[in-house]
C-alpha cells in the first residue's frame, strides 16, 4: 500500500468522530511496520488521549521502527493532554507521515519541528486537501475564534420554502429528515431566529437512535416574542441562549432566565440583532460550530453579513409556485446578477426519489470566503 492508502485509513478513522471532539479537531492515526497496520487510533472527546496515543498503545513494542500516519500535525505542547510529538519520539518511531500541519498557534509546525530534531524522517502534505475539509471546522475557529456557519436550507424545485399560507410540513423526504438530525448532531449550536420558533415551535434537538450530545439551541429574538411554553425553553433537552437588544422588555427576560435559559443583551444601534456581534459572542464562549436553520430573514442576514462558510441545499423535486411564497434567503439580496455569490468545491447527490443534497462553499468578495 502507498501513504495515501494509508493516511485514506487514518482520514476514515477521524470521520467517525465528527461532532464529539469540539473544540478539538478530529484526529486518526494508523501505525504501520513491514507493510502491516500495526496500531490505530481515533481521537474520541477533548481531554481524551489522542489518536496517536491510542494508536502507539495499540501497536506497543511494534511501533519501534514504524512509520504513523497522523492526519493533524502531532501536537508539541502540554495542554489537558501530554505532547503527542514527544510520544512518538519515546515509542521508537522511524517516520511520520502527516496529512497538514495544525493552525493552532501552539502547535503551527513546532511538532514537526520536534520530531525532525530528534532524527524522525516527516512526510508532510499526503492528502492534506482532505484533511482540511475534515478539520473546515477547527482550522476556521482556531484562525478567527468564530464558530464556522453552515447555513441548511430546505426547498422545492421552484425555490420555495413553504406556501404562500406559510404550510411547510414537509418539503424534504423521510432520509433528508433523518440526514439533517445526524448533521445537528456534528455542531456545537444551532440557529434560528424567533419567527421560525413562533411558527414551528420546533425542539432543535439531535434525535437519534443512540444516546448524543445536543447542541446548544441559538435563537435571536430582537423583543423577546419567544413564549415561555416554547419547547425550547421548557423542555430541557438542551441548552438554549437567546440573543436580543435593549428593545426587549426586562420582565421577560427574568422570566425566561427563571425558566434556566440564557439571554444575551446585545448593543445594536440598528435596534436589531447583529449577526457580527452574535458569532463573536458564540466564539468565545467555545462555539466552534453553527448550524443555522432559520427562515429567510435570518437566512439573508448571514448572507449580507457574508459570514456563511458552507451551504447545505436540500432539493425537493417538487412544485409549489405562488409569488408570496417564502424563499430560503431573504433581505436585500444582490442588485446585479454579475454581483452574485458564487459557491465553490459543489458537491451534487441524489438522496431518494424526491430529493437533491447540493453543498458548497460561498465565494464572497473581500477575502470572507471560507479558511
Amino acid at each position: 500500500m502507498r501513504d495515501q492508502d494509508y493516511m485514506a485509513v487514518a482520514l476514515q478513522m477521524a470521520q467517525g468522530t465528527l461532532g464529539q471532539t469540539s473544540p478539538n479537531p478530529v484526529v486518526g492515526a494508523v501505525v504501520v511496520r513491514d507493510g502491516a497496520i500495526v496500531g490505530m487510533g481515533a481521537h474520541l472527546q477533548a481531554g481524551e488521549p489522542h489518536a496517536e496515543v491510542h494508536a502507539l498503545r495499540m501497536a506497543g513494542d511494534k511501533a519501534r521502527g514504524a512509520t504513523i500516519y497522523v492526519t493533524l500535525e502531532p501536537c508539541s505542547h502540554y495542554g489537558r493532554t501530554p505532547p503527542c510529538a514527544k510520544g512518538i519520539i519515546e515509542a521508537g518511531i522511524s517516520r511520520v507521515v502527516v496529512a497538514t500541519l495544525d493552525p493552532n498557534p501552539q502547535v503551527a509546525g513546532r511538532g514537526v519541528s520536534m520530531l525532525q530534531e530528534a532524527g524522525i524522517e516527516v512526510t508532510v502534505g499526503v492528502l492534506e486537501k482532505e484533511a482540511k475539509r475534515l478539520n473546515e471546522i477547527f482550522f476556521h475557529y482556531i484562525t478567527t475564534n468564530r464558530p464556522f456557519v453552515t447555513v441548511k436550507t430546505a426547498s422545492t424545485l421552484d425555490g420555495k420554502v413553504a406556501t404562500e399560507t406559510g404550510h411547510s410540513r414537509w418539503i424534504s423526504g423521510e432520509l433528508a429528515r433523518e440526514e439533517v438530525h445526524m448533521l445537528r448532531h456534528q455542531f456545537d449550536g444551532i440557529l434560528v431566529g424567533v419567527n421560525t420558533v413562533l411558527a414551528d415551535d420546533p425542539s432543535l434537538t439531535a434525535r437519534l437512535e443512540r444516546e448524543t450530545r445536543q447542541p446548544v439551541r441559538v435563537i435571536l429574538d430582537t423583543t423577546l416574542r419567544i413564549p415561555l411554553h416554547a419547547k425550547v425553553v421548557t423542555d430541557g433537552l438542551a441548552p438554549t441562549l437567546i440573543y436580543t437588544t435593549d428593545r426587549a422588555p426586562a420582565d421577560k427576560q427574568e422570566a425566561l432566565q427563571q425558566l434556566g435559559v440564557e439571554v444575551v443583551r446585545l448593543s445594536s444601534p440598528s435596534g436589531k440583532v447583529e449577526i457580527d456581534e452574535v458569532l463573536v459572542s458564540l466564539g468565545e464562549r467555545r462555539i466552534t460550530s453553527l448550524l443555522v436553520e432559520g427562515g429567510s430573514a435570518v437566512n439573508g442576514a448571514f448572507l449580507a453579513a457574508g459570514a456563511i462558510q458552507k451551504v447545505i441545499s436540500y432539493i425537493s423535486l417538487k412544485l409549489v409556485g405562488g409569488a408570496g411564497a417564502p424563499t430560503p434567503f431573504g433581505g436585500s439580496g444582490i442588485e446585479l446578477m454579475g454581483d452574485a455569490i458564487l459557491l465553490r468545491d459543489i458537491e451534487v447527490e441524489r438522496i431518494s426519489d424526491q430529493d437533491l443534497r447540493i453543498v458548497g462553499y460561498p465565494q464572497f468578495a473581500q477575502g470572507k470566503e471560507r479558511l
